[in-house]
């Protein structure tokens, strides 16, 4: 398929994981991609598989919860491609932490990245989407639907993007821009890892088997770009505002 023939992308978190996966994807349908993350070793790699597919792509280290570099990643995607068509919002970090052990340094992290991370890169890119009438893809968590013990930091960043993208769907109907949302259940990604009960002192186990899908698997990452992919392209060009669950079926 090639849905994102002429469209310009930017893609965040794009180091590993979904983001890359994402990258790799648009990238494959057509797309023009710039792609940002704070693991330069890993923003290469996706770069290169890019490169070597034929596609084409810009790389700009960017720390989303700073908001100058943000703005500075998204003018050089808009300079480099005379516009911006799609934005995906996938940078994210989170763990397990008992909420009396938490300081406010994470918790300031945790929101910074997931939720102003997000905010920052649509903001910087809101007079480009106007321009082009495109979208956005946020990356929420099923963990922003249902809650997740020892996570709640993680749960209200996540909760968060899911209002964010609403509320902005709302907005900016009338603009023409869209807005959706996909809520990841369990993907084998490098993030997984940092989701460790061995993290938590005297964990009480019963409650992360309410986090289990029915499949018996995790996701993998070209999985939710799938979604993410068919969200940005036209043929769900009817979408906005809604939250799309690919969990496997851990919120049933």
């Amino acid at each position: 398929m090639k849905r994102f023939e002429g469209k310009r992308a930017i893609i965040t978190g794009a180091g590993s994981g979904i983001g890359r996966a994402t990258a790799v994807r648009l990238a494959a349908e057509g797309a023009r991609v710039a792609i940002s993350d704070v693991n330069d070793a890993g923003l290469e790699e996706t770069a290169g598989t890019i490169r070597a597919a034929g596609g084409t792509v810009e790389t700009v280290r960017c720390d989303v919860s700073d908001f100058a570099q943000v703005e500075a990643f998204v003018e050089h995607a808009a300079k480099a491609f005379g516009g911006i068509d799609v934005i995906v919002n996938v940078a994210g970090i989170g763990g397990f932490f008992r909420t009396e052990s938490e300081t406010i340094e994470h918790w300031n992290q945790v929101i910074g990245v997931n939720l102003s991370g997000t905010f920052h890169t649509i903001r910087a890119g809101l007079k480009y989407l106007t321009e082009s009438k495109g979208n956005v893809v946020n990356v929420a968590s099923i963990a922003g639907v249902r809650a997740h013990p020892y996570a709640a930091a993680y749960c209200a960043s996540k909760g968060g993007v899911i209002m964010l993208t609403k509320a902005l769907a709302m907005e900016f109907g009338e603009a023409g821009i869209r807005f959706n949302a996909v809520c990841p259940g369990g993907i084998k990604t490098p993030l997984l890892k940092t989701f460790s009960p061995a993290g938590v002192e005297n964990p009480n186990m019963s409650l992360f088997m309410r986090m289990m899908g029915v499949n018996g698997r995790f996701g993998r990452p070209e999985e939710i770009a799938g979604t993410i992919a068919y969200l940005a392209s036209d043929e769900a060009s009817f979408m906005t505002g809604s939250i799309v669950v690919n969990d496997g079926g851990s919120t049933l």
